[in-house]
């Protein structure tokens, strides 16, 4: 061992050098955790001025703010997964979202507009990569009763379900916008 070793063992021992460790991990990670939580908001997500004027515009139109049952979704509850590791490989994910922002490649409306179809196809394919998990936190297909819903959900549900299509197969464009489907 180097004498500076040596003398940093000889003051603590092992045990407490973990226990700081473990405790100064512990700190950051419910420092951490709670960032994340501040960057789960619509307020975060319409800071950013693209936000506000194009795709919130949207939001505020749509079922998912607008309906009988007064229940709302906001940006997180479709767009970042609750599980740990889902929601840290999104928000890394995320980071591209900052960069454009930052780069001005999507700060106005025509710009927004014209990267579009490529934003969405990008949130469509994580949507059926896992099976529409963020739909199925609110929208579970078990306890459905499609005997009530419209005559055409009555029909397209079990299709679906049959066919084994998830939720953004049939329903894009439900808060925002969408941009025409190559499919």
């Amino acid at each position: 061992m180097w004498p500076a070793e040596r003398s940093l063992f000889s003051r603590w021992s092992s045990t407490a050098l973990v226990g700081v460790g473990a405790l100064s991990m512990l700190v950051f990670l419910i420092g951490f955790n709670h960032f994340l939580d501040h960057t789960n908001t619509l307020e975060f997500c319409i800071s950013c001025h693209e936000m506000e004027t194009t795709v919130y515009k949207e939001y505020l139109e749509s079922p998912h703010y607008k309906n009988p049952s007064g229940v709302r979704a906001t940006c997180p509850d479709c767009h970042v997964p609750k599980p740990f590791w889902p929601k840290m490989v999104r928000k890394v994910m995320a980071l591209n979202d900052i960069y454009h922002t930052i780069k001005g490649s999507v700060d106005t409306p025509e710009k927004f507009n014209a990267k579009r179809k490529e934003m969405a196809e990008r949130v469509w394919a994580t949507m059926v990569a896992t099976d529409s998990r963020e739909c199925r936190s609110c929208h579970d297909l078990k306890s459905m009763k499609f005997e009530e819903q419209r005559p055409r959900a009555q029909t397209k549900h079990p299709e679906a379900i049959q066919e084994g299509k998830t939720c953004i197969d049939c329903h894009h464009g439900v808060a925002h916008r969408a941009p025409p489907r190559d499919d």
